[in-house]
């Protein structure tokens, strides 16, 4: 036995030294090569990255397969590594590189096997898989941060018992430099299919494969004039750049499409697909070849246009701002007078800005009443919204048969949030809109309601806080799309709809929010929902170290206006059912609006409100008046019982969110470009 055993180990350090190509190549990494940087979401749509796990003692992946046997033989051992080292440093997780695996039936085997404590890293392309040379399900694969190498790989626990990963770890925590072990793996074997084919990766055409992808998919943002830093309009840039490229897909930074590819579809979908993102990083592993033919990107001619939907049919010059290099610039609220001779129904906006750097966020409000230049108005004046500006934001584009009304008379409103960022600057946005053609009104008002909690409390050094915040729909509606907003430490969301017979829809999941990528997400098809549909935003924040982008890890956070403070805000665009431009029924979003309240408060969403859910300014008045709001004196306060607290509370707009709360006629533009000409 003790041959045969030696014999293994010797075949397998053969088949290592084959396998491993170095960095980057499809192998599995030995001492001398390393992990490279991946970001793979889990069964709970929290995405996790390697290079951000550098503070940890050790980094361990187990790979897994719903089913198999050796997994579930050695589940007891993979438990006992978490408790061993989880509280010393060592994140340990489950990557689950199978094909066709999905989360609900991962969920059910994990609970059966009772590791649904770890977390479940899917790799749906199998890169990092790949990456990492696996080949069966079992294998315990300890990475060591200081060098991203592989310290050790093999069963958790050797046949007489011996704990091979945790001497590994034993080594790891202590600070000691590791020798590379390995044993084989004990698991079912996991197909790669892409395997076979990487012999023939150099031989993937840039003219016939790449190049389109790079047109279709990359050149609209990175082109002379457009927001990408670098243009990607030849050959030569692709290939100076094809190691970053690889790097970005890779981590999922690129194209910066957050949604996640297993939940809801989207109209407008700049993903690239799995086939996409496969061939893409296997033609840089096969050397990026240059290949025959001639260079399709070359024979265009890129420039972005300044108007991206054409010439618009009104241009409003939004007030010039001064930027100083440093410090916090409150909310600048002009009002543009407006100089419309008639009303008209809006089709699109779009925003034209000067520096993007500095413009955080440009909000958009129609406002009755007598303006002149220089005057200012708040977002609790507002009316229908004509969309906004944010970072990675394009144009804002109405739903087919749905629109928002300008009219002649008042003007627009904005909420301009500008961030200094070293140097002096002046901002010069001017914001383009497009009607639906005189006589032809849509059939529909387009609505834009904001889910906002401003009772969040982020914890300091919490990498994954949770909070969650909904509203109960008081008449049916079809849903159009959703917008996440959060700062700096926004982590993740996940938003669904709960129908009245309790069962839940997931409409859209972003695993990483990027602050710096805020997009509309519109479903490829309305969804349809009754009365008495919640919708739920659940956020997870950020206020670790690990988040390059967290101002101060060390500070307790709350809602704030600025980037150094946080909020959760989730819109829905959407219409009511039995609502049209000719019978229009402003008075149910009032009534969507009173519901807003309970449901910020309610984390458990049992439709109720406990003392333990009472958080905030708001909260504590609660709580002061708990003994007269709750009249059935059960220790909760239901809907009917804050509706009558509510006509006792002082009129007015209740907090300072990013956009005005819609206590009256909401009507906003949003995004598809289905509806234009």
């Amino acid at each position: 036995m003790a041959g045969l055993e030696k014999l293994a180990k010797l075949t397998l350090a053969a088949a290592l030294a084959v396998l491993s190509l170095g960095a980057g190549t499809i192998g599995a990494p030995v001492a001398t090569s390393s992990v490279d940087d991946f970001v793979l979401p889990d069964q709970n749509f929290l995405a996790h990255q390697l290079y951000r796990m550098a503070d940890a003692k050790a980094v361990v992946l187990i790979t897994y397969a719903s089913g198999d046997a050796a997994v579930r033989k050695d589940a007891a051992a993979y438990r006992a590594l978490q408790a061993a080292y989880g509280a010393k440093g060592v994140e340990l997780f489950l990557l689950d590189s199978r094909l066709g695996e999905t989360r609900e039936r991962v969920n059910a085997d994990a609970r059966a096997a009772g590791l649904s404590g770890l977390p479940i890293l899917f790799d749906y392309e199998q890169l990092a898989g790949e990456q990492l040379g696996v080949t069966r399900a079992g294998e315990v694969i300890v990475v060591d941060p200081r060098t991203w190498k592989v310290a050790y790989r093999g069963p958790a626990i050797g046949p007489g018992g011996e704990a091979w990963a945790g001497q590994a770890l034993d080594a790891l925590t202590s600070g000691q430099k590791v020798a590379f072990m390995a044993h084989p793996a004990r698991g079912g074997e996991i197909a790669f299919p892409e395997r076979a084919r990487a012999h023939d990766f150099d031989k993937i055409s840039y003219a016939r494969t790449i190049a389109p992808i790079i047109e279709k998919k990359c050149a609209s943002c990175h082109q002379p004039g457009g927001i990408g830093p670098m243009p990607l309009n030849s050959y030569d840039q692709v290939k100076g750049f094809s190691p970053m490229i690889r790097e970005v897909i890779r981590t999922h930074r690129m194209p910066p499409y957050l949604a996640d590819e297993t939940v809801g579809a989207f109209q407008d979908d700049d993903r690239l697909t799995s086939e996409q993102i496969k061939t893409m990083v296997h033609w840089v592993e096969g050397g990026a070849a240059r290949g025959t033919g001639a260079d399709p990107l070359a024979k265009i001619k890129f420039q972005a246009p300044d108007w991206p939907l054409g010439k618009p049919d009104v241009i409003v010059e939004i007030p010039e701002a001064k930027i100083p290099a440093t410090g916090v610039m409150e909310y600048q609220r002009p009002v543009v007078p407006s100089v419309l001779s008639e009303g008209r129904w809006m089709k699109a906006t779009t925003f034209r800005v000067t520096d993007r750097q500095v413009v955080h966020h440009i909000l958009t409000g129609v406002v009755a009443g007598d303006f002149r230049p220089g005057d200012t108005a708040t977002e609790a004046e507002w009316g229908a919204s004509l969309g906004g500006y944010g970072p990675g934001r394009g144009s804002n584009l109405s739903p087919r048969d749905t629109g928002a009304w300008v009219p002649p008379s008042g003007g627009i409103a904005f909420q301009n949030h500008y961030t200094p960022y070293g140097r002096e600057t002046v901002e010069k946005t001017q914001m383009g809109i497009y009607f639906y053609p005189k006589g032809k009104a849509p059939k529909y008002v387009l609505r834009t309601f904001g889910i906002f909690d401003f009772t969040i409390a982020i914890p300091p050094g919490e990498e994954f806080h949770p909070e969650v915040a909904s509203v109960e729909l008081p008449h049916a509606a079809i849903l159009y799309g959703l917008t996440p907003h959060a700062h700096h430490r926004g982590g993740s969301v996940n938003v669904s709809v709960r129908y009245p017979d309790g069962h839940e829809q997931m409409l859209l999941a972003l695993p990483r929010y990027d602050f710096n990528w805020q997009y509309e997400y519109f479903l490829a098809k309305p969804l349809t929902v009754p009365a008495g549909t919640k919708v739920i935003a659940r956020w997870t924040f950020d206020n670790s170290t690990r988040n390059p982008q967290n101002p101060d890890p060390k500070k307790l956070v709350n809602w704030g206006e600025q980037s150094t403070e946080e909020m959760l805000a989730t819109y829905f665009h959407y219409r009511w059912v039995d609502e049209t431009v000719a019978h229009q029924l402003p008075d149910y979003d009032k009534q969507l609006q009173n519901n807003l309240m309970l449901g910020v408060m309610d984390d458990n969403l049992d439709g109720k409100l406990q003392v333990s859910e009472l958080r905030g300014k708001l909260g504590d008045t609660l709580k002061q008046y708990m003994a007269l709001i709750d009249t059935d004196m059960d220790g909760a306060i239901s809907q009917k019982e804050l509706d009558a607290a509510q006509k006792l509370m002082p009129k007015g707009r209740r907090g300072g969110g990013p956009m005005p709360m819609p206590t009256k006629t909401t009507e906003a533009a949003a995004t598809t470009a289905s509806s234009l000409p």
